[in-house]
């Protein structure tokens, strides 16, 4: 696989243009994808010769159980990692939900209210791992996650800034790793679409399904965290 990609460090910019696998060294740097069942990000990172792992609580179905861990990735936090890319659970944290940490009379939804606390809790321990980088992923958060938290997200991307005309607002809380870069700008192509193509994920039937679905990382994006954040790991 021919790509391009930048390597960073601290006090110049290498440009290096060639097969990664033979321009660095991927296949020592150990990488687990936290809360990951699809293997998307994985799998990018794999091609690229990157030691990676999802991990969740589910079974994975991205085709590679051989480098799935199935269980709590709390419990493989300090197995020597040396960069994490982690999609926690985003239901009582995202700004869309933000509603429902209500009742209808007003007062306040305490089991929701607790639910945001151990959703946050879990975030925390996730970016305060002892490993050296790391990118959470999530929607924005509303005001109350953000507090909980204790910081904002560091970036938010769409994915027609990685070639697909669809439209997700993505947020990156960053340890150590720079932004992502876009790689392939299709904004002008996504506006023209008509409104149920433009935001199909919103439009997206109830059911069982509907949140798996909207959770999975587009692959021009699991492409450009791939090959700009594996190389950076490699500098």
């Amino acid at each position: 696989m021919s790509t391009q990609f930048d390597l960073f460090t601290n006090d110049q910019d290498l440009h290096i243009s060639g097969n990664i696998a033979n321009a660095v060294l991927p296949a020592g740097v150990r990488v687990l994808v936290a809360c990951e069942e699809s293997q998307a990000t994985t799998i990018e990172l794999r091609k690229l010769g990157f030691n990676a792992w999802s991990c969740d609580l589910q079974d994975c179905s991205g085709g590679h159980p051989e480098w799935h861990i199935k269980g709590d990735v709390l419990n493989v936090l300090n197995d020597g990692w040396d960069m994490m890319i982690a999609h926690p659970t985003c239901t009582y944290l995202t700004n869309s939900g933000v509603c429902w940490l209500w009742n209808k009379d007003g007062s306040r939804n305490e089991e929701r209210w607790q639910k945001l606390k151990e959703g946050a809790e879990f975030f925390k321990a996730l970016l305060n791992a002892p490993i050296p980088l790391i990118a959470i992923e999530n929607p924005i958060p509303h005001k109350y996650a953000v507090e909980l938290v204790g910081r904002k997200y560091d970036q938010c991307i769409q994915p027609y800034q990685f070639g697909h005309t669809e439209s997700k607002a993505t947020c990156f809380w960053l340890k150590g790793l720079p932004k992502l870069k876009t790689t392939k700008d299709v904004k002008d192509e996504w506006k023209r679409l008509p409104k149920n193509e433009a935001q199909r994920l919103h439009y997206l039937p109830p059911g069982p399904e509907r949140t798996k679905l909207r959770s999975k990382t587009f692959q021009g994006v699991a492409e450009a965290m791939a090959v700009q954040w594996g190389s950076y790991a490699c500098r």
